[in-house]
Parts: structure tokens; sequence; C-alpha cells
């Protein structure tokens, strides 16, 4: 017992000092960190190289950081479609690389495989004859995994641009009412977009951030319409460029632009309603109609039951 006694304690202790050593070298500034500020404003060599943030932040990144870098560059080469999501992330306003959605595609992918493989080796343990469809079924459920992760990424864009076509027409009648009242393009853009809150306001904050960095107004409206999924919102950024471009008054062509948004969302709600209409048929051709059926027929069968000889 003394002996395990003094293995215990030696692990311990070697543990302990290999802790104490690794907190010392974290806290020791790195050689990036000390000789930064000296090159900050040098071209970075060997296109575009930086000099800090590439190392790993966590032990978690330091350990499964290269392997999952790996499987993510795997599934962008066999699902392919880079620029589809990279348009997707730009819609959804996700602070996101395509690297970084591949990695945490390849996250899911692996949760989903690691579940799979969980209740596979359960019923491989009683049922070893089952090993092939096991292992099959553990590579599908990565490859779902994965594919939910893109699907959630399409349902966030589609949220977003929901919520933005909500938004529409009260932007467009602000903007209008400022321009109305005298304000120029821009200072209508920065009212707007310090007092409203939203995703099309956030939209229309990069195109006022654009402008204040020298961009003109008419290419920072063009950007925004063509980054954007709606048609709507293309076609008013495309609109007011063309105004500034000509000479069209902005607060005449804001509330057509509000107003066809209106019309357009009538018309939706209309067509909606009417798709829900048939729906609705369904439980009552299907559950009610039978069920006033057997109570209207029912007593008479009983009663011709009762009266036979």
């Amino acid at each position: 017992m003394a002996m395990w006694g003094a293995l215990l304690g030696a692990a311990a202790g070697a543990g302990l000092l290999l802790v104490l050593d690794r907190a010392a070298a974290m806290r020791r500034p790195s050689l990036e960190e000390r000789v930064l500020p000296y090159v900050r404003d040098l071209p970075a060599a060997g296109g575009g190289a930086h000099l800090s943030g590439d190392r790993p932040t966590s032990a978690f990144s330091a350990v499964f950081g290269p392997p999952l870098a790996s499987v993510a560059r795997g599934l962008d080469r066999v699902l392919g479609g880079s620029a589809s999501v990279r348009r997707r992330l730009e819609r959804a306003n996700l602070p996101l690389t395509v690297h970084e959605f591949r990695v945490e595609q390849a996250l899911w992918g692996l949760v989903a495989f690691s579940a799979a493989a969980v209740v596979a080796g359960l019923v491989a343990l009683s049922e070893p004859g089952r090993a092939l469809p096991l292992i099959v079924l553990c590579l599908v459920s990565f490859v779902v995994g994965a594919l939910l992760a893109e699907n959630r990424l399409t349902s966030q864009v589609k949220e977003r641009e929901r919520r933005m076509l909500a938004e529409f027409p009260a932007v467009a009648e602000l903007l209008a009412l400022a321009v109305a009242a005298g304000e120029g393009p821009v200072s209508a853009l920065d009212r707007v977009v310090t007092r409203a809150r939203g995703e099309l306001s956030v939209e229309l904050g990069r195109v006022l951030a654009e402008v204040r960095t020298g961009t003109p107004v008419a290419r920072a409206l063009d950007d925004l319409a063509a980054r954007s999924g709606l048609p709507v919102v293309a076609r008013f950024a495309e609109a007011i460029a063309v105004a500034l471009e000509r000479g069209t008054p902005l607060a005449d062509v804001m509330h057509a632009q509000a107003a066809d948004v209106r019309e357009a969302g009538r018309r939706a709600l209309i067509e909606t309603g009417a798709r829900k209409e048939v729906l609705m048929m369904v439980p009552v051709v299907f559950l009610v109609l039978p069920v006033t059926v057997l109570f209207a027929f029912w007593p008479g069968m009983v009663g011709l039951r009762l009266v036979t000889p």
C-alpha cells in the first residue's frame, strides 16, 4: 500500500508540475505579440499570411482542429457549392467563412455519427452478425447530420428574409418621410438606421458605412441589390440608385415601392388563405363527414336488426 501511495503521489506531483509549467508558458508573450507592433503596417508576405489569430484559442481547437479541418475540406470537395454557401452566409448575415461553416457542418455530422455509433455498438453486442449494416447506418447518419447543418443555414436565410420583407414597408415609408422633409439620401439613411431595429436596418447600416468610407451612394445601393435575396429589396435599391442618377423625386419612388410591397403582401396573404382553405377541408371530409354519416345511419341499421325475424 505504501508503494501505491508513493506512485500516486508522484503522478499527482508530476501532473501539478506540468500544469504550472503550461500556465507559466501561456502567460509569457509570444514572439508574434512582441514583433507585431513593429510590423503591423507592413504588407503581409506569402499572399496575406496573418501574424496573429492563427494560434489555437483552446485545447479543443489544438487537439481536434486539424482533424476537423481535414474533414471540412473533404466535405467541401464532395458536396461542392462553395459559392452557394458563401452567398447564403452573406444573406443570413452570419460572421462565418465557407471553411468555418464546413467545420461546423463536420461537427454536426460527427455528432450524428457518434449517436448512431452508440446505438450500433449496443446492437452489435447482442447481434454481431449485423456489423456491416450498422456501419452503413453510421455513415448515413454522418451524411444526414452534415445535410441538416446545410438545411439549417437555408432556414436561417429564409427566416431573415421573411423578417426583412415584413420590415420593408415601414422602413421605406420612414425613408420617404425623411426625404420629403428635406433631408438628403445619406441623412435619411442615417436617421432611419439610428432609430429602426431589424434586419433591413442592418443592411441599410452596411450601405451607410460603405457610403461614409467613400463609396458612391448609387454603387452602395447596387451592392445591396446584388447581395439581397429578396427581389423587392433589390428593386427598391435599384430604384433609389436610378432616381439619384437621373434626378427623379426620391419620396415618390419610396412611397410607390412601399405600396407595391404592401400590395404584394396582401396578395400573398390571400393566396395563403386559399391554400389553407383547401387544407381545412381534409379533416372535414375525412373525419367529420364519416362520423356524421355513421351517427345518422347507425340507429337505422340497429333498428333493422331488431325488427328482422
